[in-house]
């Protein structure tokens, strides 16, 4: 995804576009703002290094305070690259996954854009200073209010939302010009492809539960176009669509799919199943321990993510521990910034809400060594109904390949 440079022009006009929209500086000097540091790093570090390029979108993502759209006890985090629960068990996505859903809607001054899943409302604010109007639809009254009470405080004229089912859009301002979609359905909902404007894009989450994958579709011609981006995580999208799911997931029987990173996205290197990966590299060679390929990890400034993710369901209830394997293969590998910044495979649990969470891990791994296999067996809090296994560097520096990842669950 890396792109041109930036051109300094085209940001200043960004971010001044963006100030008026979201954030009102009133007559005087602009209020100075501590949090601008971070949310420039979160930009250069996380966002433009990811591959977003986009000079506008990176100007709204520096003018927008994503610390006002989390709450509270959250807020200290708000510009890590990391989702968070915003209550109702549901979250605000990543500022990288924010940037990217963005930059491949291609907004431009004029379009409409109708977003579904309005959430903490941070991406209908982040489209703001780039549209002309932004339609947002939230399904959780709660949640809708709330935003609409953030977006209304923070300035956000552009920005109109309402209660409902996302699924069957909003057929009064139809057509739009972009679709932007937060959660994921198991198919593309027929209502939105209704209200997709004739070259128009729509970037949207669809399939299981815990194996959906983000794509772009253009609609020329009265049909869709579709190309496969990037394998994601998204809450569901619920209503309608979570009613009519034809595949449920399994909580009793976790299990991790491509474990091996044999099967790739069509057209790309990117392996299924694992999502927001950061310093990866999909290795096709004769000396992998199963099939053709391997993943390789690298990182080369302590403290910098390097490292892939995957969700699977798990019950607490019937599942009392996962026994966690995979080969690995290690080439001068230290410690990063803190003792705990080293190579592992890392689980985090999540309650039904994702309100509770607890962490586990398998490892960790220095130096260098061969090919080997390594396991590890972690307990299942009884609360837990869902769980991401994070595969990372974990802020260690060196190299670090892997094949062969299973989880398997052990009953209670």
């Amino acid at each position: 995804m890396t792109r041109p440079g930036l051109r300094c022009v085209v940001l200043l006009a960004a971010v001044a576009a963006g100030t008026a929209a979201g954030q009102p500086t009133g007559a005087g000097r602009p209020k100075p703002d501590p949090l601008e540091a971070a949310r420039e790093r979160m930009v250069r570090d996380d966002i433009a290094a990811g591959g977003v390029a986009d000079e506008r979108v990176l100007a709204a993502m520096r003018a927008t305070p994503r610390h006002e759209f989390v709450p509270g006890p959250q807020r200290n985090l708000a510009y890590f690259d990391m989702s968070l629960p915003i209550g109702e068990a549901q979250t605000i996505s990543g500022p990288f996954v924010v940037a990217y859903m963005t930059e491949k809607l291609e907004p431009k001054p004029t379009d409409t854009v109708l977003e579904i899943g309005t959430g903490s409302g941070y991406q209908a604010a982040v489209l703001s200073p780039l549209v002309r109007t932004v339609y947002s639809i939230e399904i959780n009254e709660k949640l809708g209010e709330k935003a609409a009470k953030t977006l209304t405080r923070l300035g956000y004229k552009n920005v109109v939302t309402r209660i409902g089912d996302g699924f069957l859009g909003w057929p009064e301002h139809a057509p739009f010009d972009k679709i932007i979609v937060t959660c994921s359905p198991e198919d593309v909902p027929r209502p939105l492809v209704a209200q997709l404007a004739e070259g128009g894009r729509m970037v949207i989450p669809v399939g299981e539960r815990y194996d959906q994958t983000l794509v772009l579709l253009t609609k020329r011609e009265g049909r869709l176009e579709r190309e496969a981006l990037v394998p994601s995580l998204f809450v569901p999208m619920t209503g309608t669509a979570e009613q009519g799911r034809r595949v449920q997931p399994d909580a009793s029987r976790p299990t991790i799919d491509n474990g091996g990173f044999e099967m790739v996205l069509p057209e790309s290197s990117v392996p299924t199943a694992w999502y927001y990966g950061r310093q990866m590299e999909l290795v096709e060679a004769d000396d992998a321990p199963e099939g053709r390929r391997y993943l390789r990890l690298t990182n080369a400034d302590p403290g910098r993510p390097a490292q892939v993710f995957q969700g699977f369901p798990v019950d607490g209830r019937v599942v009392a521990r996962l026994t966690i394997t995979a080969r690995l293969r290690a080439e001068g590998v230290r410690l990063g910034l803190a003792a705990d910044e080293a190579p592992a495979l890392v689980v985090k649990f999540f309650d039904e809400g994702r309100a509770r969470s607890a962490r586990s891990m398998v490892g960790p791994w220095l130096g260098t060594f061969p090919w080997k296999e390594v396991s590890g067996s972690v307990p299942v809090p009884t609360w837990a109904r869902e769980a991401i296994l994070q595969v990372g560097m974990l802020g260690g520096t060196g190299r670090v390949e892997v094949d062969t990842v299973s989880i398997a669950g052990i009953p209670r």
